[in-house]
């Protein structure tokens, strides 16, 4: 998804950049509210995350004037106000949620998650769409609402993990090796040294593996990784 990214703080925003691209955001940054309102006619981002207070135009006049536009685009702004009054300004202008500084990075995936979803339901997206659904023993991936479920529980992802386990399961039987993974999820190959590949993995079992369920992410030593239902 596109991610249209607005703070003036340069150590914030450049956290932000690298985190939420490696998270698997196509990342817009910008400054100042000005430029926010500029490249969102331009690029037309699917979340917007807007800082309260910058220059020129502060967060809350992008937001107030984005929605005047009739933007549903969902927003979420970061403060480091903590008053009550501050949240519930930010609210009003129209934002869909609110963080405070300093914040968790996974709670900030989450709620852009939680955004995008809800998005998803509001403008008819999944209707519109068709049910699209993989499945792979009892794991369950909906395409089109992005929800994964396995025994009927549902499980949450992040955008990385979900496109990842979307390849695994799409190509179930089939190795697929390091580089493949990489290009397809990260479209840049980190190396035979890198670990990051195998912490999503990690990330995966430790998450699909609930109750003791038995493994459906299997490693094929040198190669890479096979999604399969081994026999019961």
């Amino acid at each position: 998804m596109k991610l249209l990214v607005a703070e003036d703080d340069r150590a914030v925003r450049t956290s932000l950049v690298r985190a939420c691209g490696l998270e698997g955001y196509d990342v817009i940054a910008v400054t100042n509210g000005a430029e926010a309102l500029a490249r969102f006619a331009d690029d037309r981002p699917d979340l917007v995350v807007l800082d309260v207070s910058m220059p020129h135009v502060d967060g809350l006049t992008v937001c107030r004037v984005l929605r005047a536009e009739g933007h549903r685009v969902p927003i979420l702004m970061l403060t480091a106000r903590t008053a009550t009054g501050d949240r519930v300004a930010g609210l009003d202008a129209g934002a869909d949620d609110y963080l405070t500084k300093p914040f968790d990075l996974d709670e900030l995936f989450a709620r852009l998650r939680a955004l995008a979803r809800r998005a998803l339901v509001a403008d008819g997206s999944s209707a519109e769409r068709g049910h699209d659904e993989l499945a792979l023993d009892d794991l369950r991936l909906d395409l089109a609402g992005r929800f994964v479920s396995r025994g009927g529980v549902t499980i949450d992802l992040s955008k990385t993990e979900f496109d990842l386990l979307e390849l695994l399961v799409r190509n179930a039987g089939i190795v697929l090796d390091h580089a493949t993974i990489y290009q397809r999820i990260w479209h840049y190959d980190f190396g035979p040294d890198s670990k990051n590949l195998a912490v999503y993995i990690g990330y995966l079992r430790r998450k699909t593996e609930i109750d003791g369920r038995r493994r459906l992410i299997h490693t094929v030593r040198g190669v890479g990784y096979v999604a399969r239902a081994e026999p019961r």
